[in-house]
C-alpha cells in the first residue's frame, strides 16, 4: 500500500510550489519590444526665426526656394500658424515656392518603419493633376518617399520608390481633402504594409516589398519638388510636417 500523504506535507509541497513559481517566471528572458519611432524632422511653424525651424531638434531647419516672385506666407491654424503656398495659376510664368533642408543621412529611412505626413487645407477650386506636399527624393532618379495630392478630386496618396527596384509603389486615399478645411493627412510604411490615413482613419493599403529601402542624397522639400516649372507646387496651406522612422 502506498504511505498516505499528510495534511501537512501537502500544505509544504504547495507553499514550496508557489514559492518556487515567480523565481522560475523570473529567470525567463524578457519578451522583445518593437524600436520607438524616432521624429526626425518636424515643422509647426510657430517659431520666431522665420518660422521655418526643425522642432524635432534634429538641426533640419527649412529655407525658401523660389522663383518669378513666389512666396510663403503664415495663415492662422488653431492656435498657432501654418504656410500658405502660391495660389493656382494657369499662366506660363507661374510663381514656385518650395521649403527645402539639405540632404542628411538621418532623413533616409533605408528598410526600416518610415512615417511621414502634415496638415493640409486645400479647396477644391485649387486642385490639380498632381501636388506635392512632402518628399524626399525623386522617382526617376533614385528612391523616394513623398506625400502629394493627386486630381481635381483632390485625394491625397503616399509614394515609395527603392534603390534598386524604382517601381512606383503608391497608395491613394479612397476620399478627398480638397474641401477647404483642414485634415491631417499621414502615411505609415511598416515592413510589407504601406498605408494612407485621413484624420487617423487608414483610407487606403497596399502591401510593398518588405526589402524596399529609401536612401537618396536629395533634400526634403515641402510644396513641391523645387523651385521651377512644372513642379508639382502645392497650392494650400500645410502645418504639423514630420517624418519619424523606426
Amino acid at each position: 500500500m502506498n504511505s498516505p500523504i499528510s495534511h501537512n506535507s501537502g500544505m509544504r509541497s504547495l507553499v514550496c510550489a508557489i514559492a518556487a513559481g515567480p523565481l522560475l517566471a523570473a529567470a525567463q528572458p524578457a519578451p522583445a519590444t518593437a524600436a520607438t519611432p524616432v521624429m526626425v524632422a518636424g515643422y509647426d511653424f510657430n517659431g520666431r526665426a522665420g518660422a521655418l525651424l526643425d522642432d524635432s531638434g534634429h538641426g533640419h531647419p527649412m529655407r525658401l526656394i523660389a522663383t518669378r516672385g513666389g512666396t510663403v506666407r503664415a495663415v492662422v491654424q488653431g492656435s498657432g500658424q501654418a504656410m500658405q503656398f502660391p495660389a493656382r495659376c494657369r499662366s506660363g510664368s507661374c510663381p514656385t515656392a518650395v521649403l527645402q533642408s539639405p540632404h542628411s543621412a538621418d532623413l533616409n529611412p533605408g528598410r526600416r518603419p518610415l512615417a511621414y505626413g502634415a496638415t493640409v487645407r486645400l479647396a477644391r477650386s485649387q486642385t490639380s493633376a498632381g501636388q506635392n506636399v512632402l518628399q524626399k527624393g525623386y522617382s526617376a532618379t533614385g528612391s523616394q518617399y513623398k506625400l502629394q495630392i493627386d486630381g481635381k478630386e483632390g485625394r491625397p496618396s503616399c509614394v515609395l520608390v527603392g534603390v534598386t527596384k524604382r517601381a512606383i509603389k503608391q497608395v491613394r486615399s479612397t476620399i478627398t481633402v480638397a474641401d477647404g478645411a483642414w485634415h491631417a493627412v499621414r502615411c505609415r510604411r511598416v515592413g510589407a504594409t504601406f498605408r494612407v490615413l485621413v484624420d487617423g482613419v487608414v483610407r487606403g493599403l497596399m502591401r510593398v516589398p518588405a526589402g524596399l529601402s529609401v536612401v537618396n542624397r536629395d533634400p526634403l522639400s515641402i510644396g513641391g519638388k523645387g523651385a521651377y516649372r512644372d513642379n508639382d507646387q502645392f497650392h494650400g496651406a500645410v502645418d504639423d510636417v514630420y517624418v519619424s522612422i523606426g
